[in-house]
């Protein structure tokens, strides 16, 4: 499908965060160019209530001008949904020029067939996020969610995010161990993707966790890659960090992009 490709997930962009979008900006100008295509795993936006809501903003309307721009230098943009940001629609990635791929998604580059997915829907361990994941990603459920106010909207999407937040934040104090393995992928889950699509290499994102892993369940075996969340904006708490998958004829390779 294409020769190569550069894969990232988890920037989180938002206006509060004007470092870590202006390293995208700088992504696209650059390391982007390089590839026949680009792909984004999801979490491009920190929250995301609707197209009617954000196509409209000044920062989310840039965002789309400097994705679209990458577009017309030749490089195929594609998006897939994750959990901050799966309202996004069709509205405003024609405005980005972007193509909204499934999840998961099998998709052939450089001779080689790839296994993509955000990686959300493979965290099974912890019960209460699936369900919610289910609820939340059912058709009439958007449907009367996107009937709301823009502003009650926001403030429910603000409340959501919160309320995790803070989950997370007692979870890692009190049970850090319990923490890490509802907030990663089970093997079973990833053993049941890999069989059910056929394809042994697989990248995802969300886990905020970059790394690669060769792992194997039952009669199934695969490799798995795994993206880094971006932060350039709080070097007083977190060191910065972000990182890319680049896929060519010679291989894959990580792409540090605080040192790039």
């Amino acid at each position: 499908m294409h020769a190569s490709a550069v894969l990232i997930s988890d920037l989180h962009l938002t206006p509060s965060m004007p470092r870590t979008a202006e390293r995208f900006f700088e992504f696209l100008e650059k390391e982007a160019r390089s590839h026949e295509a680009l792909i984004i795993l999801g979490d491009l936006f920190e929250y995301w209530v609707g197209d009617d809501a954000k196509a409209r903003s000044p920062f989310h309307l840039e965002v789309a001008q400097k994705i679209k721009a990458l577009s017309q230098h030749g490089t195929k943009v594609y998006f897939m949904h994750g959990n901050r940001d799966f309202l996004l629609g069709e509205k405003y990635a024609q405005k980005a020029q972007m193509t909204i791929l499934r999840d998961p998604q099998v998709i052939t580059i450089a001779n080689q067939t790839w296994l993509l997915t955000h990686g959300d829907a493979l965290c099974t361990a912890d019960s209460s996020y699936q369900l919610f994941r289910k609820i939340v990603r059912s058709n009439w459920v958007q449907k009367l969610f996107l009937m709301l106010p823009t502003g009650l909207r926001v403030t429910i999407a603000s409340g959501l995010r919160s309320n995790s937040t803070a989950k997370y934040q007692r979870a890692q104090r009190f049970t850090p161990e319990v923490v890490h393995v509802k907030g990663d992928v089970t093997i079973t889950a990833t053993a049941d993707l890999v069989a059910m699509t056929g394809c042994q290499r697989l990248i995802h994102g969300h886990t905020h966790r970059p790394g690669y892993h060769q792992e194997s369940l039952g009669n199934e075996s695969w490799q798995r890659w795994v993206l880094s969340d971006w932060d350039f904006d709080h070097p007083e708490t977190v060191l910065p960090k972000g990182n890319a998958l680049s896929i060519t004829a010679e291989g894959i390779r990580s792409l540090d992009l605080v040192r790039s």
